[in-house]
């Protein structure tokens, strides 16, 4: 506490004098504009405009209106040594100074109305937006604030807090929803892990072939999580090592499909490939990534698309992009869940483990790969039962003689195609259909 200092106290050398009550330091400690309610500030502002205002005309009437006054009165024919100039002129003085102050009188409570009113107007969203805010602070995500119409600005302030109070609460519930998913993911290897751990170690359970196989495959899959998660992040920041060389469209679905064609045909779906639209059409992509990003929509294709449908693989030129189309006739997607297929570890069927619904992030890995090269991936569909079409989007490059770089996309496609091991395999179908054979001379491709 500060040294309370009392009359005929004489303070010592190392304290400081307190200001007197009204003094500049009182003023100082005790009023700041800054610290002042928002009705306040207003109030004082239009008093100090209103006083200025009556003062400003009080010195020009003072100075100005007697004269004048006097000089239209000498010139209607009054005497100026006249008696009643004086008592006109005093008569003119007081109506003035009594105008003035009534005048005042009356600005002051108008002021004072309006500027209750404004205050109202502007202090009820504002503290609303307040509490609002301290409450998303506290985690409560779901806090939203009216918009009342009070004035534009206030009401662009209030839908701009509802969108961040929106993205907030569903980054939460993407965490909430990351953690879960990861304890699920885990849960069965460790648990499968852990019990023949126990079973060899109790003796109930005898190394052998089949045991080792347990253990290494359940490994593998917390590997691939681990991969999974690290191509995510990489994805995600933008960071994802990229070996760009000019390619064949063409080429590269071909590939795609070739590496898919094997699981098609076990399950007995029908893979459609129409690159005729793309033929001669060159991007610039690295052919491995591209692979993944085909190995997951054609690999999320086949889990959904029952046995005696029909995949088509589509690539048409648009403008200077090329559409790279994945159309499937199988579930579909429901409207309400569509907007969030993109997002890491969301399966539309929860029942689904990993073996049968994916691991749920090859669909973000392929996004974030295809925003790395330029391009996009989006996701359309009429509804369940009606299928479910993803497309690529990818910059293209100006007509030229194919290069020898496109000749091993079928090569480096496959390697990414490998990476996906969550593709079923059912009864197989027919015989695959062929790939038609490529114009010998590069100038037919344009």
């Amino acid at each position: 506490m500060s040294p309370r200092v009392t009359g005929g106290e004489r303070p010592g050398a190392g304290s400081r004098r307190l200001g007197s009550v009204g003094g500049p330091g009182w003023s100082r400690a005790r009023w700041s504009w800054g610290s002042q309610s928002l009705a306040t500030r207003l109030m004082v502002a239009l008093l100090a405009v209103l006083v200025a205002s009556i003062v400003t005309a009080a010195v020009v009437a003072a100075l100005l209106g007697p004269p004048i006054f006097h000089e239209h009165l000498i010139r209607a024919g009054h005497p100026a040594d006249s008696p009643e100039l004086g008592h006109i002129e005093e008569a003119f003085r007081d109506s003035s100074l009594t105008s003035l102050g009534i005048a005042l009188v009356v600005a002051l409570g108008c002021a004072s109305v309006v500027a209750w009113y404004l205050s109202g107007r502007l202090q009820a969203p504002l503290g609303a937006l307040t509490r609002a805010a301290r409450e998303v602070s506290r985690g409560h995500y779901d806090r939203r604030v009216a918009v009342t119409g009070a004035s534009r600005e206030l009401d662009t302030l209030a839908e701009a807090f509802n969108t961040m109070a929106a993205r907030l609460e569903q980054v939460e519930d993407t965490r909430r929803q990351l953690l879960s998913d990861l304890a699920h993911e885990m849960r069965t290897p460790v648990a499968t892990v852990r019990a023949y751990s126990e079973g060899l170690q109790d003796g109930v359970v005898g190394w052998d072939d089949h045991v080792a196989a347990v253990l290494l495959d359940q490994s593998d899959r917390l590997g691939r999580l681990a991969e999974d998660l690290d191509d995510v992040s990489r994805a995600e920041e933008g960071r994802i090592p990229l070996d760009l060389r000019p390619c064949r469209v063409a080429d590269l679905v071909w590939a795609a499909a070739d590496a898919a064609r094997a699981a098609y045909q076990l399950k007995g779906v029908n893979l459609v490939v129409d690159a005729g639209p793309a033929a001669g059409t060159t991007v610039s992509v690295d052919p491995q990534r591209f692979g993944q990003i085909g190995a997951n929509l054609l690999g999320n294709a086949l889990r959904h698309t029952p046995a005696g449908g029909t995949v088509t693989v589509a690539a048409a030129p648009v403008d200077a992009e090329v559409a790279i189309d994945v159309r499937d006739n199988g579930d579909g997607i429901a409207a309400e869940q569509l907007p969030h297929v993109f997002e890491r570890f969301y399966r539309g069927d929860t029942a689904r483990d990993r073996e049968h619904g994916g691991s749920g992030i090859g669909l973000t890995i392929s996004k974030a790969v295809a925003d790395a090269l330029g391009g996009s991936l989006t996701a359309a569909s009429r509804g369940l039962g009606h299928g479910a079409t993803f497309t690529v989007t990818l910059p293209t490059l100006p007509a030229r003689p194919a290069t020898p770089a496109s000749a091993d996309a079928g090569t480096t496609a496959q390697a990414g195609l490998a990476t996906d091991a969550a593709i079923e395999t059912a009864r197989p179908t027919g015989p695959p259909t062929e790939r038609p054979a490529e114009p010998s001379d590069p100038q037919e491709m344009r």
